[in-house]
Parts: C-alpha cells; structure tokens; sequence
C-alpha cells in the first residue's frame, strides 16, 4: 500500500483500506458475516485474550476485515488520527464519544446550534447520567473562556452549524478548550475528512454520520469517531462496553461509497453553489445561508479552513408564513421531503430553529423578524438546470389560490 496521505485525496479514497491481508487477490474486502471466532487451540485462545485492536479476530463484537477495511480506510483520510471506532449510526458515534470524555459531575459546552439530536442528548441522556450541558455562542470568542468552570471537560462542535449554516472559528475554540483542559469533539458530517481536518485544527475527536457522503446511496446508517492517542483507545473501550457494532453487510456499502465521495461532493458542491446563486436573486428570499457562497456570514472562515463542500444549505423566506412554506414544498417534483442530506438524490426540509436555541437569537440581531421561517436544502446528482426549474415552479405555488 501507498504511504499514507503520500498521494491526493482522489487517489487515497481509492486505495484506503485495501490492505492485502483483508482483500486478498480482489478489489474490494469480501464481507465477512460472522459472530463467531474459532481459534485453533486453548493457545490461540489465551493468545488473543492479549490483543485488542483491528486485525486480531476474537468475536463478531470486534468486527472482521469487512469492518476493519473500513476503519482504515477513514482513518487514513483524517490526518493526525491513529484510528477509528464504527457506530450503528452518526447519534450513536455522537454518544459514543461524549460518553468515552465524560462522568458524571462534568460539564459538557454544546455549541448552540448544533443538530438537534446533539441537543437532546444533552439535555436528556447526559442529564440523567449527572452530566451537565451548557450551550454557547459558537461566534462570541470573546465571551466562550466565561463559559468554562473547573468542572468543563469537553466542548461540542459543529461547523457549519446544523440547518443554519454559521461557521465558527474551530481552532480558536479547540485552543481555549485544550487551555483549559477540555476535550474537543466535532461533528464533521457536513465537511467531511475532503473539506475539513478537525484533528488537524485542533480538535480531539472527529465525529462523522456516515449514512450522509460516505453512503451517499441513503441505504444505510452508520457513524464514525477517529481520534489520536490520546482519546482512540477510550473511545475503542467505551463502545465494546455498549456493544456498539456494525453489520459487515453495511460496512461494505459504506467502503463502495467511499470510492466515489470525491466526484459525488464535487458534482453536489457545485450544483448547490450554483443554486446558492441563483436564490440570492429571488424576491421571495431574504437569506441565503451558504458559507460556500462569498457574500455568506462565515464565508471567511470558510475559505480559511476548508478545503471543500459539499450539497447542504438553507436560506429563509422573506415575510412568509407557514402555509405559504408548505406550498412551496408540497409543489417540489424533484425534492423529496426527508430528513438527511448527501445521498444522490435531493431532499428539502422546512426549520425554524427558534423554540430550540438557548444562547442566540432567532432571527439574528439585524435581520426582520418576520424573515424566520427557513428552509434547507440537499442538492443532489440531479442536473442543476432541472433543480432550479423546479424550485422556480415551487415558488410560483406560493401565492395562495
């Protein structure tokens, strides 16, 4: 195998976690069904009793090279990361690594706008635990390091911030965490490992929803956590304690979908900033919330940070109302109404984020109230003129009859 990160991205996501031993003489890694581990002898037993890491067999719990090839595989695209623990599900990974950073009597600072099963995990699960949340202002640097008490021991981020799309500045953050002793974990599923290297902007611990880009066929479900010494091995520890696992049958969708996220996030990228463009100059749009986009809040820490996209923004209608949004969606051939974003297909979903945030305002200071109500978007593979087609009939719909 190439040496790892020696060859572009392109490259490395095709020969990520091909190794010889797992594949053998075909290119992808068979799928290994199996719950059942046989050893040879009560040595080979007590020998592996030793050995608690991918490519030692032990029982289906610990996975095979189906898993393995996986995990490898990601880990070679998130620099400064030793290895990567699999999750029935991007929520799963989530639990699993606050769970792997926190006990309870600690604090936990969740970025306000964060996804909002982050948020009620914090509030519910973590809670119950005696773990206490507190959610912060992502783009108020100045006020975070009041945040922090002797009891803080990890902060949650997320960038671009779920539906409305803020990008905050990641590596001031992680640095005022690490200051303080705490624990860094971000949500990378908007960006990825191709536009964002949290281990590399200081974070600890990169989260990612694989059943979003890595899938990109929206026919599985499975999270991610990679980490550097530090934190792999407790992240490692806490999932065998949950039994968290992933079915090989998954975990080789998700490596045939890696193959191909690179020109699948070019293809949606562009498309979404072309249409990103094209809302900017609608009437019926007062926000269009797009970091890609030059003129969107965020954009230069964007253009700082990252090196890519991806198919995923909102913008709010101007002084609409909610019957008015419902026309619009209810009129769209082309969007399916669904929770979720990087498959092939595209997808809409209506928000309005006021009644869940604690510590920022909704709308934002300076903006009309009466432009709330928003509505996100994931653009698809679909062709970019047919997508502006039919989101230029939805708008049409709107008027009422």
């Amino acid at each position: 195998m190439a040496k790892r990160n020696a060859h572009g991205r392109g490259t490395r996501l095709v020969e990520a976690g091909r190794r010889v031993e797992w594949t053998g003489p075909v290119v992808n890694p068979p799928v290994w069904r199996a719950s059942t581990h046989l050893y040879a002898d009560t040595a080979a037993l007590d020998e592996c009793k030793h050995h608690n890491a991918d490519g030692h067999f032990f029982y289906g719990r610990r996975g095979a090279p189906t898993q393995w090839a996986l995990a490898d595989a990601l880990t070679s695209l998130e620099s400064g990361a030793v290895g990567t623990v699999l999750y029935p599900s991007g929520v799963a990974a989530i639990a699993g690594a606050l769970l792997a950073v926190l006990k309870p009597g600690d604090v936990l600072l969740v970025t306000d706008n964060a996804y909002e099963p982050t948020r009620a995990m914090a509030r519910g699960l973590l809670a119950r635990m005696g773990i206490e949340a507190r959610f912060f202002d992502p783009l108020d640097l100045a006020a975070f390091p009041e945040r922090f008490c002797e009891r803080t021991k990890a902060v949650m981020l997320e960038s671009p911030g779920s539906l409305t799309m803020e990008v905050c500045d990641v590596p001031a953050l992680a640095a005022a965490a690490r200051e303080r002793g705490a624990a860094t974990i971000m949500d990378n599923t908007w960006a990825g490992p191709l536009g964002f290297q949290p281990l590399a902007h200081g974070c600890d611990i990169s989260v990612m929803s694989l059943t979003k880009h890595v899938g990109g066929h929206s026919d599985l479900m499975m999270g991610s956590a990679s980490a550097g010494e530090k934190w792999h091995a407790r992240l490692r520890q806490t999932a065998q304690a949950l039994g968290h696992v992933v079915s090989p049958d998954d975990a080789s969708l998700a490596l045939r979908g890696l193959r191909t996220m690179g020109v699948r996030l070019e293809r949606s990228t562009a498309s979404a900033l072309a249409i990103a463009q094209w809302l900017r100059q609608r009437a019926e749009v007062a926000h269009v919330l797009c970091p890609m986009l030059p003129c969107s809040p965020g954009h230069d820490l964007w253009q700082r940070d990252f090196t890519g996209g991806c198919g995923l923004l909102s913008f709010v209608l101007a002084g609409s109302d909610e019957p008015a949004r419902s026309r619009f969606i209810d009129a769209l051939e082309l969007f399916g109404i669904g929770f979720s974003w990087g498959g092939f297909e595209s997808l809409v979903t209506p928000f309005d984020p006021a009644p869940i945030r604690s510590r920022t305002n909704w709308p934002p200071p300076g903006w009309q109230q009466a432009d709330r109500l928003g509505v996100r978007l994931s653009i698809g593979l679909e062709d970019t003129a047919d997508l502006v087609a039919d989101l230029d009939r939805a708008f049409a719909a709107m008027e009422p009859r």
